[in-house]
Parts: C-alpha cells; sequence; structure tokens
C-alpha cells in the first residue's frame, strides 16, 4: 500500500504524490520562542519527526524546512517582564529548544529560518500583494484584504458571510475601524512607542504572525510545496491566512497536503501555555521520566486524536519503553547476522510499512515492534538473573536477525536505546509479559485492522494476545476492555 495521508484541505485520506518524484518539500510550523516547549509541542514535533524518517526510510529525498517566530507580542511581553530584550529571550528559547529536541531524538530541520532574518523577503511579499489590490495600508499598518481573496475559508470550512453576520454589533476598537472588512488581518504593524521596529515602505514596524510563515515557504521552497504541518489549532486563522497571501501573490496553490495533529488534553482541556496547563518537557525529563519514555507515550495515539495526559498513562508508557529498551539493549552489538527472510517472523517489516504507510498509524508500528521484543525481553531478563545459557541464546541466528530488524524499525519511529534505567517497577520480578502500554497498541492495531475490513490480521493479533494471557472484551461503540486471564 501506498503512503496514505489525511489532508485537511479536502477532508480526505490521500495517496501520496509528490510534485516531483523521490523528493519531498515540507514545511512545518515552529515555535514562538518565548518561553520552553511544553508537551504539545512534543507530541507536535515527535509526530511529523516519525513523518519525516518514514520517507527517508522509503527512498525519499526530504527537505524539511521548520521556523522560529522571533518576533511576537507574547515575547515583547516576556523581555518587559524580565527587563530584558527581545533578541535575548528569542536566543534563550532557541538554544532551549533545540536542547529538548535533541533529548527527544527529534532531527534536526534541514533549515530553521528566523523571522528576524527574513525581513526582506516578508517586505517583498506584502508590496506584491499591495500592488495586486490584496493588501491596504492604514495609518503605517497594512492589511489583508480577506474579500480579494476567493478561496478564503477552504482550509478551514469558515464562510466569510456567515462570520460577518455573527460579527454584526460588536464595538469595532481603532484598529478594527481602519478595516475594511473585520476580518481582514494586520500583514504589517506599525511600531508603538518604546517596542523593536524594523523599517519598511509603510514606515517603522514590525511583521504580522502569518505573513512571515507565507515568506519564509517560499523563500527556502518555492510558491507551491508537497507537504505544511502543524497543529490543529493552527489551521484556523493561521494557517487560512497563510494560504490566502500566499496564493493571492503567487496564483499558486501553497501546498498539496496539509496535516494537522490533535491536541494534548489535561483534565478535558487542551494543554496550552495560555490556560497555565501545560507541563513542559524538561520539567518531565528533570523529574525522572526518561525522554523514551516520552516518545513512546506519543506514539502510542494517532497523530489526529487527543492525546490525554495524566499519570497513568505515562506510567504504561515506562513500562512499555522499559521492555523495549531492555530488548534494543541485547542486540545493539553486531552478530552473525542472518536474513530476515528465513523466519516465521519475517512479514514483519511488510506489516510495521503498512501500518506507518496508513495515514503514520504509529500504534500499529509499536504493536509490531513490541512483537518482535518480546522473546528478546525474555531473554535480556534470564541474562539480569544471571542464566549462564542466556548469553549463548543470544547469538542463535534467529535472535541476531530479529533483534536487527527490532533496531531498524524503532530508528524509523525514532527510539533509542537509553542507558538509564526507566522509572517504571514493571517486569521487576522478571516477568516478561505484556505490560499495558504493549496491550494497548496491540489493541489500537487490532482496531484499525478491523476498520480496515483486515479480519484475518485482527483476529491474529487477539490470538497473539491470547497466548499471552490477556483476553480482550469487545464492547459498544468500537470500544474494547482487557483483563489479564
Amino acid at each position: 500500500m501506498a503512503l496514505q495521508l489525511t489532508n485537511t484541505l479536502t477532508r480526505r485520506t490521500e495517496t501520496f504524490v509528490p510534485l516531483e518524484p523521490g523528493k519531498v518539500s515540507i514545511y512545518c510550523c515552529g515555535v514562538t520562542v518565548y518561553d520552553l516547549c511544553h508537551l504539545g509541542h512534543a507530541r507536535s514535533y515527535i509526530a511529523w519527526d516519525v513523518l519525516r524518517r518514514h520517507l527517508i526510510w522509503s527512498g525519499y529525498q526530504v527537505t524539511f524546512v521548520q521556523n522560529y517566530t522571533d518576533i511576537d507580542d507574547k515575547i515583547l511581553g516576556r523581555a518587559a517582564a524580565e527587563g530584558s530584550s527581545m533578541e535575548a529571550v528569542s536566543e534563550r528559547n532557541i538554544q532551549a529548544f533545540v536542547a529538548d529536541m535533541a533529548s527527544l531524538n527529534i532531527l534536526p530541520a534541514d533549515r530553521m529560518p528566523r523571522a528576524t532574518q527574513s525581513l526582506d523577503g516578508i517586505r517583498a511579499l506584502i508590496s506584491e500583494l499591495e500592488a495586486k489590490g490584496a493588501a491596504y495600508s492604514a495609518d503605517g499598518d497594512v492589511y489583508f484584504a480577506v474579500m480579494k481573496h476567493a478561496g478564503y475559508g477552504k482550509l478551514s470550512g469558515r464562510d466569510l458571510a456567515e462570520q460577518q453576520s455573527n460579527a454584526d454589533g460588536r464595538v469595532a476598537d481603532v484598529e478594527e475601524a481602519r478595516k475594511q472588512h473585520p476580518f481582514d488581518f494586520a500583514l504589517w504593524k506599525g511600531a508603538k512607542p518604546g517596542e523593536p521596529s524594523f523599517p519598511s515602505p509603510w514606515g517603522a514596524g514590525r511583521p504580522g504572525w502569518h505573513i512571515e510563515c507565507s515568506a519564509m515557504v517560499r523563500a527556502e521552497l518555492g510558491d507551491t510545496i508537497d507537504i505544511h504541518l502543524g497543529g490543529a489549532d493552527l489551521i484556523f486563522p493561521h494557517h487560512e491566512n497563510e494560504i490566502a497571501q500566499s496564493e493571492a501573490a503567487s496564483g499558486h496553490e501553497l501546498a498539496r497536503y496539509w496535516l494537522h495533529n490533535g491536541m494534548v488534553n489535561v483534565g478535558g482541556q487542551k494543554m496550552s501555555k495560555s490556560l497555565g496547563n501545560f507541563t513542559t518537557i524538561r520539567a518531565l525529563v528533570e523529574s525522572g521520566v526518561s525522554a523514551m519514555t516520552l516518545r513512546l507515550f506519543v506514539l502510542q495515539a494517532h497523530y489526529r486524536k487527543p492525546l490525554d495526559f495524566t499519570p497513568e498513562a505515562l506510567d504504561a508508557a515506562a513500562t512499555g519503553w522499559k521492555g523495549l529498551n531492555a530488548a534494543l539493549q541485547l542486540t545493539a552489538a553486531p552478530g552473525p547476522a542472518r536474513q530476515a527472510g528465513d523466519f516465521p517472523w519475517a512479514d514483519a517489516r511488510s506489516r510495521f510499512t503498512a501500518a506507518l504507510n496508513d495515514d503514520l498509524n504509529t500504534s500499529a508500528a509499536l504493536a509490531v515492534l513490541f512483537e518482535l521484543a518480546k522473546p528478546l525481553r525474555a531473554l535480556a531478563n534470564r541474562i539480569e538473573r544471571g542464566d549462564p545459557a542466556a548469553e549463548a541464546e543470544a547469538q542463535q541466528s534467529e535472535l541476531v536477525a530479529r533483534g536487527e530488524l527490532l533496531q531498524e524499525l524503532a530508528g524509523v519511529l525514532g527510539l533509542k536505546i537509553e542507558t538509564e534505567p526507566a522509572n517504571a517497577d514493571a517486569g521487576a520480578n522478571g516477568d516478561p509479559g505484556a505490560g499495558d502500554a504493549e496491550i494497548q497498541a496491540q489493541i489500537e492495531a487490532r482496531l484499525a485492522a478491523k476498520a480496515a475490513k483486515n479480519f484475518q490480521e485482527a483476529d491474529r493479533i487477539r490470538d497473539a494476545l491470547k497466548a499471552q494471557g490477556i483476553e480482550l472484551i469487545d464492547k459498544g461503540g468500537g470500544l474494547t476492555d482487557w483483563i489479564r486471564a
């Protein structure tokens, strides 16, 4: 099966076909660098890292661009509160971002432009829009005229006429009074007293958020790219506005595929800095949660679904990672390699590939990893207990080949060996049985197989779990519970 991706723009799952055979251009909306990254950022960037790794593993030449927003009201507010500067706040948090992403084993982007380094392109793009009648200036500000773009709303499904009706009667502030339409948005903001500013044909000021990304996409990748990435909270207004201004300027489609990840929820609410319910990546790692536990926790849920953050879910992920990590450590040293095709589990690679080709079904891909890891994890437990025969068994061709395949597939998911022990106490008694994370991954893979009407695979997963003493209980609404028999 070819790679299938759910395209927000068309609201369909489509076969991925790049603009140029063998090459893929990707732009990922980056962070506004006023604070440390939280788990919501981790969720997004881990998902897109897996997409990138899978494309590379599949043989594509991938160009991955991710920006830094280093001009923003929040950065200015943080600088003012600290008695610092926009540059100092941005640089500190850029360095923290680099360190946090490295800890999660997220590949660095090929290029990471900054808004402050893209001002020439931003000003040029605004001038083009103004020349085409799609933008207008007013008292030092420049606005995009949404009514000039016939396709406005095509990504988010919003209707301008309906929005106009809903806006009728509201009290307009000074900025609103300058606009031709209530939903026109700023391309350039005139400088306020005491704020950092940059020169422009419209006077000193700074760019709006949306125009920054449009200019950086064009400068780095051209008028049309293959894939544009971001969180679901960016669909409107950010990505909708990106499309409008880019396509009004170039006359070409901005991106062929738009992918958006679901939010991280805490107590039923989206995790965000504005709500104050966020947990930073750094705080979690410093509390003793391993980076690969966080990565596994994120990968257990499909990227488009909400991810519920609870201590119990994190503990389950820690248990699952402890077993995988033990299996990976056992097979890290090279041995007498043998082709996986000689063994009954040789279809693991094809099942793993099919899972990721199915709109990045990482839970099903993880299920394949857990299956490969099971005998290796049991062997690692025996070695830890001092079983004299276990070391020799680890060199058997079947286990060496299994371990090499596990290493390869884990790498596609960005999971790497951690030498520090996991926090979870699961398995301390030497029991190599399945942990909660592994079981849930298998259940998700089974549900995906049933949805695809692949009942043979669904039955295979049920039988494999039953052999491990796990009884599945199918309930209404597509839900499945489990008990240890």
